[in-house]
Parts: structure tokens; sequence; C-alpha cells
């Protein structure tokens, strides 16, 4: 059983990785930022805290004691060029300070390589109104990228797109991506968890698909 703090569990990604955890037997901290807001979130081995990823100190305090940290964050208020690469440099700093050595982020398709070896967001077809938050997401894992050793981390991402209505199949694979590619949030999670149970140290991203 490990100990695994969830930053952004409010979110549809974050809510799987809770649960996914959970039904593992882990312990839960789940953070957010407004309690109140998220009382539907599992209580049975879930402690929910309040945390602003963005804040090293924030993140050190609330991931003490852990043994693993998952990021799905998401700051519709803030802007994508400044968050995604402040998130990164304060997990980073957090987590070392806390001694917490795994860090798994649920990552976007875009910035992942297709089977023709260019970027999602660089193919044809790709809808380029939301390249700008595809650039800030890119900007986050090169903080990663340039870290120094010290937090193992790795960007798992949805090969394509996510399917809003599936639902736990425990099946995925790992692949290029692609536009048509579709994972489930829960498979998704299952994706996340078992980074943790069995770990390969690799600072990378990677894209998944339910198999």
């Amino acid at each position: 059983m490990s100990r695994v703090v969830v930053f952004g569990a409010g979110g549809r990604a974050g809510r799987a990785a809770v649960a996914e955890a959970r039904r593992r037997g882990h312990q839960v901290t789940a953070v957010v930022r407004d309690p109140g807001a998220h009382g539907s979130l599992p209580t049975d081995g879930v402690r929910l805290v309040v945390g602003d990823a963005t804040d090293p100190d924030s993140v050190a305090k609330v991931a003490a004691g852990h043994d693993a940290a998952v990021s799905a964050v998401y700051d519709a208020s803030a802007r994508p060029d400044a968050f995604y690469p402040g998130v990164a440099r304060a997990l980073l700093d957090g987590l070392a300070a806390a001694e917490v050595g795994r860090l798994l982020v649920v990552g976007l398709a875009a910035v992942l390589t297709t089977a023709q070896g260019v970027a999602l967001m660089d193919s044809p077809g790709y809808p380029q109104e939301y390249r700008g938050f595809a650039l800030a997401h890119a900007a986050g894992v090169q903080v990663l990228r340039a870290a120094p050793a010290g937090v193992d981390w790795l960007v798992v991402s949805p090969a394509g797109d996510f399917d809003h209505g599936g639902g736990r199949t425990g099946r995925y694979r790992a692949t290029t991506a692609d536009l048509a590619s579709r994972i489930s949030y829960p498979d998704l999670a299952v994706a996340l968890i078992d980074e943790i149970d069995a770990p390969v140290h690799h600072r990378t991203q990677v894209g998944v698909e339910t198999a």
C-alpha cells in the first residue's frame, strides 16, 4: 500500500485517479483549492485538503509523508503559458523538499509525436484554436525535462482524446499520438496508478489509449 497525493483531485482526471488509487487500497490525499465544492469525492481512505500546485511551499506541505504524487491540475482562470510551467516548477521544488520521488502528470495529446514523426498539433486536421493551450502544456513538459535529477516524473496523456462516456475496462496500451485515438478517464487512471504500483523509472511522456 502506497501513500498517494493527487493535485487537482476535483477534476475528472483527478477524481478518476483518486478512485483508482483507493480501489487498490492506497492511502490518498486529495488536494483541491475549495474543499466545499468537492463534497462528492470519496471519503473512505481519502483525506481532502486545501493546496496550491503553483506554490512550492504548499506542495511540500501537503505532499510530506507520501510515496508518489499525481498532478491533474487545471485552472480556467489562469494564463496557460504561465500556469503549466509554473506548476511544473512548483511540483519539482515542493516534492523534492518533501522527499517525494515520483510524479505522474496528466498531459495533453497535442504535444505527443504521431506515427509520422511530427507533433500532433502540427499534423493535418488538428484544431489550431487550441494551439496556444498545447504550447503551454509543452512548456510545462520542457520545465520537467530541464530539471536536474531528483524527482522521477512521467507525463501520461490520452493518445488522442478522452472517451467522455467510457467506463473502466482496465486495459490500455501505449501508442503514438492520433486524433482518432480514445481512452476513458478511468482507464487513464489505471495507467497512472500502474506507474505507482510498478514504476519504470524514466523522465519522459507517453500516450495511452484503451486497448
